[in-house]
């Protein structure tokens, strides 16, 4: 493994709990590794200790398989041979591209310093631009010129703090994935902070959803998205809500008996044992709900979100319960109108009644 985190802590004077707590995690060379989770839950505390900027009180950090932080020890960040991009940009602004870029390798020839601008440059698709000045640029070509500058010293590990915060939604997602483009041509291994899932979506090999300084989960998008390790992933990735059930055994197969009606053929469904008297609660996503007006479940419509080619709407059951369904666009139904839905479930995750 080219990163390995063991059980970091990571504590601020004055606070009673740990800023980050038990984190364990591995980046093998080359892979790109998000950290997710809402404000606070110490994704760029544990981004700035991999860094050196932060101490660390429990725990360490492993940079090809050499300790670089720990209770005892701490390598200075310089060392590291570590790029950083932050969501500022921090271009200087009296310095053209050029020079912004060469920042890093000024130590070289100018000859050398020169052809390494170039090569990053057109690495990050900005030949050419070298005279021109920050102020010059879009936004999205500024923060390639932050990369560029990150990557040219060849650092061996890339950190980017939510380096695409400050642009608007639909840049955002798309230069996620030109970043991610880059950063695997230039063959870097890379660990990236966001709030913003459809980014991680965009940009990791491997997403780490973190809440109140613990990691819940580092695994692929597919995997946090189907087979979510706790309660708190299931809610946080995706649309899906948390239906009561109850398991019962019928012959040799699990049935899970909920308001929307039984859930049969499941894979990987737990045991009725698994839970007291088999009761759970079912994790139901907007694409488990199917839209059918022959189904004999009604829901009544109490919110819609229009998404383009479908909407998104909050179902209320008969029982009170709320569902959530995806639904192309052409069903344009009204708030308050009762349309008929069925659960079309491939494989069950549980969790203990809530």
């Amino acid at each position: 493994m080219f990163l390995e985190v063991s059980q970091l802590e990571v504590r601020y004077t004055g606070r009673t709990q740990a800023a980050v707590q038990g984190v364990t995690l591995n980046l093998k060379a080359g892979d790109i590794g998000v950290l997710i989770g809402p404000s606070g839950c110490g994704k760029t505390t544990l981004l700035r200790a991999v860094a050196g900027l932060e101490p660390v009180t429990g725990g360490e950090i492993r940079l090809t398989k050499s300790v670089v932080s720990s209770a005892t020890l701490s390598v200075p960040p310089e060392l590291r041979r570590i790029g950083m991009v932050f969501q500022d940009y921090a271009l200087f602004p009296h310095l053209s591209v050029g020079r912004n870029v060469a920042f890093g390798i000024h130590q070289l020839p100018r000859a050398e310093q020169a052809a390494r601008v170039a090569e990053v440059l057109q690495l990050v698709g900005l030949t050419g631009s070298e005279h021109r000045y920050p102020h010059e640029l879009s936004g999205g070509q500024q923060q390639r010129v932050a990369l560029a500058r990150a990557l040219a010293p060849r650092p061996q590990l890339m950190l980017l703090d939510e380096p695409f915060s400050n642009l608007d939604v639909d840049l955002r997602e798309r230069l996620a994935h030109e970043v991610r483009g880059i950063l695997k041509a230039a063959g870097a291994t890379a660990l990236f902070v966001t709030h913003d899932q459809f980014e991680a979506f965009a940009i990791g090999d491997v997403i780490g959803v973190m809440n109140e300084g613990h990691l819940h989960q580092w695994d692929d998008a597919y995997t946090l998205y189907h087979r979510p390790a706790t309660r708190f992933v299931a809610d946080f990735i995706g649309h899906g809500v948390f239906a009561p059930a109850t398991l019962v055994q019928r012959g040799n197969n699990v049935v899970a008996q909920t308001p929307l009606g039984d859930l049969t053929d499941l894979d990987e469904c737990p045991l009725p044992s698994s839970y007291p008297a088999g009761e759970c609660d079912v994790l139901l996503r907007a694409d488990d709900i199917v839209h059918d007006d022959h189904a004999p479940v009604q829901a009544q419509i109490v919110r819609k979100s229009f998404r383009g080619s479908e909407f998104l709407y909050t179902l209320r059951l008969a029982s009170g319960h709320t569902v959530l369904a995806h639904v192309p666009s052409h069903h344009d139904h009204a708030l308050g109108e009762w349309i008929g839905i069925r659960a079309q479930v491939d494989h069950v995750v549980t969790f203990p009644r809530g």
